[in-house]
């Protein structure tokens, strides 16, 4: 799995991901993104993604939920991803039309 990052401005980004499972690639949707501070991003997509997996959710949905929870980590000060697993699931599933507000 990958980030994959279009930077619009110093601030503003879109933002999405890669994950290929042996078998297919799936691309998670593409969030335009305010960023507060990138600092735990990466690691936020990683934590995401292997917790997605270890609950055996689909490929697809693990994916979308580990960039969601990416997304929203970029929202917030510090190193710490301050979200509750709804407020990602939320966000993957398409609340806010794939533009993070916070």
């Amino acid at each position: 799995a990958i980030t994959l990052r279009e930077s619009l401005s110093a601030s503003d980004n879109n933002w999405s991901a890669l994950l290929y499972d042996g078998k297919d690639f799936y691309r998670s949707r593409v969030y335009k993104i305010h960023i507060v501070d990138r600092v735990g991003g990466g690691d936020s997509f990683a934590a995401g993604l292997i917790y997605s997996l270890l609950k055996g959710e689909t490929s697809r949905d693990a994916v979308e939920f580990a960039v969601a929870a990416s997304c929203l980590k970029h929202t917030i000060f510090g190193d710490f991803n301050l979200v509750t697993e709804d407020e990602v699931r939320k966000l993957a599933a398409g609340d806010a039309s794939g533009r993070v507000q916070r």
